[in-house]
Order: C-alpha cells, then structure tokens, then sequence
C-alpha cells in the first residue's frame, strides 16, 4: 500500500506532508531525523494519511496539497470538513 500522509510538529505546530510506499518506516526515518525539514523540527506526530494503489497517486496528492501552501486547507482535511 502507498501513502500520503501528514505530519504535525509537537515544537512549532508545522505541518510536514509526505508520500510513502512503506508508512512504518518513513515515520521511523522521520523520528531519527533523516531529512532536511524533520531533523530539527520533531519530534512529529501522524495526523492524517490516505492510501493509494500506487505510488505516483500518492506524490500527486502530496504535490496537490503542497501547492495549495494552505495550513487552513490542511487543518481543513484532518478535521475531515
């Protein structure tokens, strides 16, 4: 299964948005700091996700939503309005 899932920041309250194949693994890789944005900025707690069949859905949807930049958009689709 593929994902796109959301990320809160329990420092700052960001969000971080992200796509995976294996979702386990990517949170793992995000509490031990492996990228650029969650290195510093964790640590993260999961708030949203949506399965895909495939990968390249789930990066649509993660580009979707990057490009909209609109934190009011994301609180919007956590909270499931």
């Amino acid at each position: 299964m593929n994902y796109l899932y959301i990320l809160k920041s329990a420092k700052n309250s960001r969000y971080y948005v992200g796509s995976t194949n294996d979702l386990d693994r990517r949170l793992a890789e995000h509490d031990r700091g492996k990228t650029k944005y969650t290195k510093y900025a964790g640590p993260f707690d999961l708030v949203y996700q949506e399965k895909f069949d495939t990968l390249k859905q789930a990066r649509q949807r993660e580009y979707q939503i990057k490009k909209l930049k609109s934190r009011k958009y994301i609180e919007d689709l956590i909270a499931g309005d």
